[in-house]
């Protein structure tokens, strides 16, 4: 019987000796392990280096060795290979314990991989557990040892291992559960990672809290009993907040630009295909942190405020709960399903009255919410109300977090968009195109073509001021008919509040918003001029009416192009080229694209309008905000800002234009489907709020610059009742400094003849006998590819034109 186990024994020997022999040859190339270059995915960063997304079929970020938190490097040990440092391929000692322990079991329950088994399974093989399987596994580990150190081996462990939620290593899955890096991760969330190899689905701390925090004590336990940590610090973790991030596998950055970073996937997409996803791209965007988070925090505050006013409209939904069935384990079972919109919590009410509302929150918390925190739902919670109001058990709410704690809130319907350039260079801070990417993925900053309403006006004014208007030129805005053509109304516009109020200067026509007198400023200069003028800012032709009705913003354009456009009046006349990619650096580090820098004056970005006019543009808008329509932003207490306010007919589009020397920035407020945002909700009320709060936290702390008169403007005193110039006899006790460009000085009222040159008329600004109201209006002519004048302008003094009203 010796005999026989021995000869067995040797045949055995002989077995395995056959079939290592007959593998070891077959066994794969290690490539993959030693040259490590896995599938990495595209990131995009802020040009502060904050990472903003992730694109690729698996979420992997590769992180050297030196760079991986020590604690960590214990905490997995601990979890999967304490003496990994110790043993070689296989630990001995520990498959003798996993035997132990599975025959006092009866059954499997303890392996004994190690983790440079658990390498050669991640890279090679397959999860299929067969003896076959597992002897390869053992002869690729003994391969492993002899190719690379240990150091080697744990660092791709940790970068290659799967953790869940598409996640391939440690630093993904940092940004997976919780939102931010591996390096700022607490003792405590290491732990809940650590413990993910094992049965990542079963041990997900976004699904399964209780079991997760089970995994973590287990590996907190491990390390305290192998002195990784001392006793304070293992208390100190147990009783630690995890602050798992919501939303199942979504990823999570602790700055919110999502449409931004997609406009950037879309770029790289359609420059390097699929590759894009898998090749490691970095790309760095112009984007700033201060402005995208004052951006983003401005727009959903904003949205939530106009919402508000709204009213309320009722629960998000309801859990149905059975007559035997447990509110408490539906209404986690829904949350799980749910996730933030906009920063608003999903909850679900347990218990409701009109002083006290009880919730579970996704974490399975139950919070009372009472006072002011129910002050907008409040209609919804009386006994009476109506079925589509009414909060009560089961109900489905978002929660806001306020200044003094919870608040039901819900999301908006509406939308808005928000982009900010720096007008020197074009590059883009701020982007956020609506109020919650997962929610609607449109993006209303590049893709949402609107009518601008009156923010379009500036372009038109500028045009004149091309030809001789002035901000204190006098324009009348008394009542006016135009006559569109045969078999047509007469198209008569008016103002906001029904009511003309006279002559006034350009300057205050366009601080009040006033169209009547925009109307014979855009007739003055000619539909067709104006046209093409308007277009040199960057606004396509074709999306500009032949209409006089331009000028109150007829066309359509996305809040970007109008940041373009706005950004010339901001840098002195130069049209600049939006650019949001900066610089696309390869997966060993070399750069492949930097943008080039855009010299103002060059072919890149050329002058269209000139120094003086952009000059005189700005006084004209900083009235706006100082006495107009914008005179919310004086809260700001700033000198240096200019802007326009926007509202289309019947409210449907609201907006605010606005810039200082660094910023232009553009708010849009609308429903994606357009209709009314309801009466009263203009640009000022609904838009202005939110450029508001974003210039209040982006330019904090920049200086307060005046805008100095550039040397094509000349300040000369003026008549404010004339627009004359209040010189010699002709002077008056309340005469105001005026600006004028160069070439068209103000009018001196003792010159001998003041007779109108010819070739151009500002007749229909002041109501001249020629452009009598409701008198027939000739065709307009057809707008040549490059309109101008068709002779030369004379020099003559931007006062003229108020000379017919003077005479009659």
């Amino acid at each position: 019987m010796l005999l026989a186990l021995v000869l067995l024994g040797v045949a055995g020997a002989l077995f395995a000796g056959l079939t290592v022999v007959m593998l070891w040859p077959r066994l794969p190339d290690l490539n993959d392990v030693t040259d490590y270059r896995p599938d990495l995915p595209l990131r995009v960063y802020t040009a502060d280096g904050t990472l903003i997304g992730e694109f690729g079929v698996q979420r992997r970020a590769v992180i050297h060795y030196d760079q991986i938190p020590p604690l960590l490097k214990q905490a997995v040990l601990a979890a999967e290979d304490a003496r990994f440092f110790e043993h070689g391929a296989i630990d001995f000692a520990g498959v003798a314990r996993a035997a132990l322990a599975d025959f006092g079991a009866g059954g499997a329950v303890q392996g004994a991989s190690t983790i440079t088994m658990q390498v050669a399974r991640d890279f090679y093989l397959s999860p299929e557990k067969t003896p076959l399987r597992k002897l390869v596994e053992t002869l690729l580990a003994y391969k492993i040892e002899d190719t690379l150190s240990k150091e080697q081996i744990l660092d791709r462990y940790i970068n290659q291992v799967y953790l869940g939620q598409r996640a391939y290593g440690f630093a993904a899955a940092a940004q997976v559960y919780y939102g931010k890096p591996l390096q700022q991760l607490s003792l405590a969330q290491m732990a809940v990672l650590a413990g993910l190899p094992q049965a990542p689905s079963a041990y997900n701390p976004q699904s399964s809290m209780k079991l997760a925090v089970w995994r973590q004590h287990y590996v907190l336990g491990r390390m305290l009993a192998l002195h990784d940590i001392t006793r304070a610090q293992y208390e100190q973790a147990l009783a630690a907040p995890l602050d798992v991030v919501s939303g199942q596998g979504s990823l999570h950055y602790s700055l919110n630009a999502d449409y931004a970073a997609e406009a950037v996937r879309q770029i790289m997409v359609a420059r390097f295909g699929e590759a894009a996803y898998t090749d490691g791209y970095k790309v760095t965007t112009t984007l700033v942190d201060k402005d995208q988070a004052a951006a983003d925090a401005a727009l959903r505050s904003g949205l939530l405020a106009y919402d508000q006013r709204m009213g309320w409209r009722g629960p998000e939904g309801h859990v149905d709960v059975p007559a035997s069935g447990n509110l408490l384990k539906l209404a986690a079972r829904t949350l799980r399903r749910m996730h933030d919109v906009g920063g608003l919590a999903p909850a679900v009410v347990l218990q409701a009255s009109p002083r006290h509302v009880e919730v579970m929150l996704r974490d399975g918390t139950v919070q009372t919410i009472g006072g002011a925190g129910l002050k907008f739902c409040y209609r919804g919670l009386l006994p009476r109300a109506p079925a589509a109001l009414r909060i009560g058990p089961g109900s489905i709410v978002r929660l806001e977090r306020g200044a003094t704690g919870l608040m039901i809130a819900q999301v908006p319907r509406a939308q808005a968009a928000f982009v900010s350039l720096q007008p020197q260079t074009g590059a883009v801070q701020a982007w956020v195109g609506g109020f919650d990417f997962i929610h609607d993925k449109f993006d209303h900053v590049n893709q949402a073509y609107r009518q601008p309403g009156s923010s379009f006006k500036p372009f038109i004014y500028s045009a004149a001021v091309a030809e001789g208007l002035a901000p204190t030129t006098i324009i009348d805005d008394s009542p006016i008919a135009i006559n569109p053509g045969p078999g047509q109304p007469l198209w008569q516009p008016h103002n906001y509040e029904k009511h003309s109020l006279g002559p006034m200067p350009a300057a205050v026509a366009l601080a009040r918003s006033d169209n009547i007198a925009a109307v014979r400023v855009v007739l003055a200069v000619g539909v067709p001029y104006a046209r093409y003028h308007a277009s040199q800012f960057g606004l396509p032709l074709d999306q500009i009416p032949p209409y006089p009705t331009m000028v109150l913003g007829a066309g359509s354009f996305s809040p970007l192009q109008m940041a373009r456009a706005y950004s010339v009046f901001a840098n002195g006349g130069y049209l600049v080229q939006p650019r949001l990619v900066d610089k696309i650096v390869d997966a060993h580090g070399a750069v492949i694209y930097q943008a080039p820098k855009q010299a103002l004056g060059s072919a890149d970005a050329p002058r269209i309008i000139s120094q003086g006019n952009a000059f005189l543009l700005t006084q004209m808008m900083q009235q706006v905000i100082r006495s107009g329509t914008g005179a919310g932003a004086r809260v700001l207490g700033r000198q240096d800002l200019a802007g326009k306010t926007g509202t289309t007919s019947d409210f449907r589009d609201a907006w605010f234009d606005g810039y200082d020397h660094d910023r232009v920035g553009i708010a849009w407020v609308g429903y994606n489907q357009p209709r009314s945002l309801g009466r009263g909700e203009q640009g000022a009320a609904v838009a202005l709020p939110i450029w508001i709060q974003y210039m209040r936290q982006a330019a904090a702390g920049d200086p307060d610059q005046p805008w100095a008169p550039p040397p094509d403007v000349v300040q000369v005193p003026v008549n404010p009742a004339t627009g004359f110039a209040s010189i010699g006899s002709y002077a008056v006790p309340d005469a105001v400094e005026g600006y004028f460009l160069q070439q068209y000085p103000p009018l001196d009222p003792s010159a001998a003849s003041l007779v109108q040159p010819a070739g151009f008329s500002f007749g229909s600004l002041f109501g001249h006998p020629s452009a009598t109201p409701a008198a027939p209006a000739a065709a307009p002519p057809q707008a040549p590819a490059n309109p101008t004048r068709t002779a030369p302008l004379p020099a003559r003094p931007s006062s003229y034109v108020i000379l017919p009203s003077l005479t009659r």
